[in-house]
């Protein structure tokens, strides 16, 4: 089976191309192009780089999020119109799962955290596997709240690894309440690798679906959402 996987949830734009669970090909993008502009350029080189066409794909694997509310709805469009127009079925990846899969961390909890804005998190927590085994849902939680929930499912004294574009932001508290149970992979595992997704679709092929069925998954509201439902609520009498 060969696979097309795409991921545009969050700070890199990646691509890879996959057959029976071997990588043939794998590109992600940190620059200051959109997601949109980079995605399908980034598509064409994969299929030059590794001789395949559209027409041999078998599967399309892309993830539905959490993350960037545009940058799922990019990559979810994108697939879903491929998908039509070949009649190419598609399987939605977790963008925290993937970011677990792509560690290996044999000892540490997985920790994915994904910058959620508003002082909040994405994270779960997994154990080390393909698919990795999951240990906490995902969620949209204040930073100290998801560290509690975190805690909660790990062992006396294991460690916690934690990855992700949340990092970054959150780093320094996250060493401030764990000390030295907190661990971090280096630069070149810190995001999300689509060469996960396209082994994590190999997996997961009993689940795909159709185009019209193919949704991002958002774990809350776009902020223009809750801004608008906040003025609402403000005028109630």
């Amino acid at each position: 089976m060969k696979i097309l996987a795409l991921d545009t949830s969050g700070p890199v734009c990646g691509v890879a191309v996959s057959m029976d669970g071997r990588v043939l090909y794998e590109a992600m993008a940190v620059n200051k192009l959109t997601h949109s502009a980079n995605l399908m350029p980034m598509i064409d080189e994969a299929f030059a780089r590794c001789g395949t066409t559209f027409e041999q794909i078998d599967l399309l694997a892309c993830v539905i999020g959490p993350g960037s509310f545009t940058g799922v709805r990019i990559g979810v469009s994108t697939a879903k119109g491929l998908a039509h127009g070949a009649g190419k079925p598609c399987v939605g990846i977790d963008a925290l799962e993937a970011l677990a899969a792509g560690v290996g961390d044999r000892q540490s909890l997985l920790c994915p955290i994904q910058d959620a804005r508003a002082g909040q998190v994405y994270g779960a927590v997994f154990l080390n596997g393909l698919p990795p085994v999951r240990k906490m849902e995902d969620e949209a939680a204040k930073l100290d709240l998801y560290l509690d929930h975190a805690l909660a499912v790990a062992e006396v004294n294991q460690s916690l690894c934690f990855i992700g574009d949340g990092v970054e932001t959150y780093r320094t508290a996250i060493e401030e309440r764990l000390g030295a149970r907190a661990v971090f992979p280096s630069a070149h595992l810190a995001y999300l690798r689509p060469s996960s997704v396209a082994l994590l679709a190999q997996a997961r092929q009993n689940e795909a679906v159709d185009y019209l069925t193919l949704m991002p998954r958002y774990l809350r509201a776009p902020q223009a959402e809750r801004a608008r439902a906040a003025r609402l609520e403000a005028v109630q009498p």
